[in-house]
């Protein structure tokens, strides 16, 4: 009955043992699940940055006479606005608007009819544009930022 009595005391010790265990561990997760709970509840949410309004300056429509190698009427009929990086770009060609049209009559007016009727032409076309704000209006004047023409009206005739 001593076997009996030892082996019996020994298997309640390992129950006993393996209960302890569990319970440990159950309650390692729980502390361990709570905190992590508590971390994400502190934290607060992240609100995606707005990108800033974007900038344009509207160019009137402009209707002006193409070059043509056979010396008929072509005609280009085409409004834009002009997109730029900051409100100080747009004061100063707001202030040199005349000078701004000019400068973009003497480009359309020396363009030719059959290079605009086609899409590479029109992109050609608003990349040679913004290479007019390049060149200073006055000096001193800041850099222009000027990142993109937009084409509201296009019309060759």
């Amino acid at each position: 009955m001593a076997k009996t009595n030892k082996r019996g005391k020994s298997l309640w010790l390992i129950g006993l043992l393996i209960v302890l265990f569990s319970v440990g561990s159950s309650i390692g997760v729980y502390l361990l699940m709570d905190s992590r709970q508590e971390a994400s509840a502190n934290e607060e949410p992240i609100e995606p940055e707005e990108a800033p309004a974007p900038i344009f300056v509207k160019i009137e429509p402009f209707t002006v006479n193409l070059q043509d190698d056979e010396y008929s009427d072509r005609l280009l009929y085409v409004g834009l606005s002009l997109k730029v990086g900051d409100d100080k770009t747009k004061e100063v060609l707001e202030q040199y608007m005349p000078e701004v049209r000019s400068r973009l009559l003497m480009l359309l007016s020396s363009q030719e009819a059959d290079a605009l009727v086609k899409p590479e032409g029109k992109q050609r076309l608003a990349n040679q544009i913004l290479t007019l704000f390049d060149e200073p209006l006055a000096e001193p004047q800041p850099p222009l930022d000027v990142t993109g023409v937009l084409f509201s009206e296009f019309i060759v005739q």
